[in-house]
């Protein structure tokens, strides 16, 4: 066991409540429950809500540490375009779009699709984009060691394109680096051109 896990069981008493205060939602805003499209409506956001929180029932760090290996190699592993689904913790609506990861092994590396695993496993939370970008980078880097961690993530904010200021083609970008990233500009630099680039 890895660490990472799909969500296809879900929490029965969870559910249940979860579906209690759904119902009261929809009351609330003036909607009848009880109409035929809304009967199972409750049930379903319940569920969504489960899985698209499932990043709490999972350890990013063991995900790391159940595929890591020894290796003597000391360039640049860069994972990029990684989907990113999650949802803003100030209106918990979602935000979506692109991670760009990047490390250089230190006597260790991991697993490629361990990378965007981890990064699944801390947006599939309540998250602001900040903070979701350094937990990629600090797990990474406290997990592997390696010499140098960069995270980069673009991402559209539905709470910024359908409402309040409603700029619907505004993309958020965040960055994080630690080691050789933040010390040698000529390495930063490199990721930053890789990321830009499209040799694929």
């Amino acid at each position: 066991m890895d660490g990472y896990q799909r969500i296809d069981k879900f929490d029965p008493k969870a559910i249940e409540r979860l579906s209690a205060h759904f119902l009261e939602v929809l009351k609330e805003i003036g909607e009848d429950p009880a109409r035929e499209g809304l009967l199972k409506t409750p049930e379903r956001v319940a569920k969504s809500m489960q899985f698209l929180t499932h990043g709490y029932e999972m350890d990013p760090a063991d995900i790391l540490r159940g595929a890591m290996f020894k290796e003597e190699y000391s360039q640049m592993v860069l994972v990029k375009d990684i989907e990113v689904y999650s949802m803003c913790e100030h209106h918990m609506l979602p935000f979506f779009g692109k991670a760009h990861v990047a490390y250089i092994p230190n006597g260790h590396i991991v697993g490629l699709s361990k990378i965007p695993r981890v990064v699944d496993a801390f947006a599939r939370r309540l998250q602001v984009q900040e903070r979701l970008t350094n937990e990629i980078r600090d797990c990474i880097q406290e997990t592997l060691k390696p010499m140098g961690v960069a995270v980069v993530i673009e991402a559209s904010h539905l709470c910024m394109q359908m409402r309040g200021i409603q700029k619907q083609n505004s993309v958020t970008t965040t960055s994080a680096f630690t080691g050789i990233f933040l010390r040698d500009h000529r390495t930063r630099e490199e990721f930053i051109k890789l990321v830009a680039s499209k040799l694929h």
